[in-house]
């Protein structure tokens, strides 16, 4: 796990685009309504997490837990006498192809204990993902998924679901997250009319606007927890035109504003 450890603090610090990410805090952070759209491995290296509306759910070092796609979740990352560290490493639906599936099963989350054969499998993707090309990581996505029903966490395998509209216009609005996208040109990229769109919607329980804004907010989230980017630039990036109205969203979403969010990354000094 030492080893894992090294290698991630290493990997982060040379601030490429990586197909993982690392989150951190020396101060206990509870976030509200964090949503999760595609399959997401935690593992938990330092401290302890909790999710659940009432924080039911906990996964102390060690542990890994495996999440489904989920519009809101509360969680809590809690040091414990050094900071908070987890590996998260979300999936793909092409990243199960050719393993065994069942959407009738669904679980929404599975917790395991992180094996030393999990740690090295880990260790390779971690190192493989620093040069190999993006498109080959989910080749190797696809051994961990592998890997964890091999060592007896098939559950995991029924945790993918079904795919959905609202998980294409997701991935389009964070792509072109500081551009204002419209109707139509969304339109054209689903290739469907807009009536039809927004009936299929509809019928996910969702919007438009409610994927757009959970987007943004989600990379917002993600930008505050990875990078050091001062929290004007994330608004941009995150296409909202000031940055007030930035934090005002993401405090009624999170519970927390970007700037308090950042504070829980910062070690006391003295």
């Amino acid at each position: 796990m030492d080893k894992l450890i090294t290698t991630l603090t290493q990997v982060i610090n040379e601030k490429n685009t990586l197909p993982f990410s690392v989150y951190s805090s020396f101060k206990e952070q509870q976030l509200l309504n964090v949503p999760i759209v595609k399959p997401l491995l935690i593992v938990v290296l330092k401290g302890d997490k909790q999710l659940g509306q009432n924080h039911q759910i906990s996964c102390r070092s060690g542990d890994f837990i495996f999440l489904a796609d989920s519009p809101a979740l509360n969680m809590r990352n809690i040091p414990n006498k050094e900071a908070y560290l987890a590996l998260l490493i979300e999936f793909d639906y092409q990243d199960y192809q050719g393993l065994q599936t069942t959407v009738a099963n669904k679980k929404h989350y599975y917790i395991g204990k992180t094996s030393t054969q999990l740690v090295q499998c880990l260790q390779q993707f971690v190192e493989y993902s620093c040069w190999a090309p993006e498109q080959l990581c989910s080749l190797r996505k696809r051994e961990l998924l592998m890997l964890l029903s091999h060592l007896g966490h098939g559950d995991i395998l029924a945790m993918l679901g079904a795919a959905k509209l609202s998980h294409q216009l997701h991935d389009i609005f964070v792509q072109e997250s500081s551009e204002e996208i419209s109707i139509d040109k969304l339109c054209s990229q689903l290739a469907m009319s807009e009536s039809t769109l927004r009936r299929k919607l509809k019928v996910e329980g969702t919007s438009v606007q409610q994927i757009k804004d959970q987007a943004r907010l989600g990379l917002g989230l993600h930008l505050c927890q990875t990078t050091s980017l001062a929290i004007g630039l994330i608004a941009e990036q995150c296409g909202y035109q000031s940055q007030s109205k930035f934090t005002e969203r993401f405090k009624k979403r999170f519970g927390v504003t970007p700037s308090e969010l950042r504070k829980t990354q910062m070690a006391d000094q003295g």
